[in-house]
């Protein structure tokens, strides 16, 4: 299977990836089939070769996690919720409704304390 992921080259501490398609059984590092774009990720700059990527898209190349990202960005696939990402955001609503709740019975208590020392 063809993946499209990153390559890291650079200083050491200063790293810069490529985009490339390469066997899923390759090294990271290792002879890439094309390369297919850059990325710095200190600078935030992205250079995407589009009518090769979408080639490869279109032959069923699978792009990693942070691949995909970045080609959302560059809006060459369309943005999808992945399942993680909506279990994390549903967790954190279920979280501030039951923080909501405590601060809710936290004062309702002290109102009824207050209420007992007044009488």
């Amino acid at each position: 299977m063809i993946k499209l992921r990153l390559k890291r080259f650079g200083k050491k501490k200063e790293a810069s990836f490529r985009i490339v398609a390469c066997n899923s059984t390759s090294r990271r590092d290792g002879r890439p089939l094309q390369e297919l774009g850059f990325y710095n990720p200190r600078t935030k700059e992205t250079r995407l070769d589009t009518e090769a990527l979408r080639t490869r898209l279109t032959q069923g190349a699978q792009p990693t996690d942070v691949v995909r990202t970045l080609l959302e960005k560059g809006g060459l696939l369309e943005k999808i919720e992945r399942p993680s990402i909506a279990i994390g955001k549903a967790k954190l609503e279920k979280e501030k409704l039951a923080k909501a709740k405590d601060k809710e019975s936290d004062s309702s208590k002290a109102e009824s304390v207050s209420d007992e020392a007044e009488s």
